[in-house]
């Protein structure tokens, strides 16, 4: 399938009066075209189905290239599943390729939930996304922390997970040096996710090093956190 096909596809779906609002919203100029989510998933879920994986790669190649806001959504749908056969290689990179040019939450976002399912697919990618905790640019700081969520949610981890963990949470730690609203925005919703599967460890991290997050972000951290009386012991 090629790009211009696919973007007239996404365009078919504009609603009148929407390229505005999201242009407002996300305040990063670019071109939108005014396509739900929703729209854009059944599409994406429509092409998974046509086309073979080299195709994929390729559109979604095209998609990211296009810059325009559905089109960069699309392509990280595209990536978006659980297992890719016969290899994953080629998505991954893909990924590591779009995170330097992350500029917008959302686009990151769509990025970021297709690369945790590569790096559950594969958690050696790990030493990759440690690499992008020292990047100069915030948005792949914060693709470490949002790409690694899965990892706070596990409600039975292994003990390989619970060392990824804790690997995680010391990225955490040494963000908070930095105030910028989203990287306190990340270690709050990581912190936040965790909380609900091991609240005693969470509490062990704020006491420790809550007071050098910003008050919107601690408490947004501890929001499913009980009473420090009936917070259980780190596990």
């Amino acid at each position: 399938m090629k790009t211009s096909d696919a973007i007239t596809r996404i365009e078919a779906k504009s609603q009148p009066g929407k390229i505005g609002d999201m242009a407002a919203y996300h305040k990063i100029e670019r071109r939108y075209i005014g396509t739900s989510n929703p729209d854009i998933d059944a599409l994406c879920k429509e092409w998974r189905s046509q086309i073979d994986l080299d195709q994929r790669l390729a559109l979604a190649d095209g998609l990211w290239r296009s810059d325009i806001h559905e089109g960069r959504i699309a392509a990280a749908k595209l990536l978006t599943q659980a297992r890719i056969r016969p290899n994953d290689s080629g998505a991954w990179d893909l990924i590591c390729a779009w995170v330097p040019e992350f500029d917008a939450w959302a686009i990151a976002d769509h990025v970021c939930i297709a690369a945790q399912k590569r790096i559950l697919a594969d958690p050696s990618r790990l030493e990759t996304v440690a690499e992008w905790t020292r990047s100069p640019q915030m948005w792949a700081r914060r693709a470490a922390l949002v790409s690694t969520l899965p990892f706070a949610r596990m409600n039975n981890p292994k003990e390989t997970d619970l060392a990824v963990r804790e690997e995680v949470l010391t990225w955490a730690a040494s963000y908070l040096g930095d105030k910028d609203w989203f990287i306190q925005k990340a270690v709050a919703w990581w912190l936040r996710d965790l909380s609900k599967h091991a609240p005693g460890r969470t509490a062990a991290f704020l006491a420790e090093f809550g007071d050098l997050m910003k008050t919107w972000a601690r408490k947004e951290a501890s929001q499913y956190l009980p009473s420090t009386e009936n917070t259980p012991p780190v596990p």
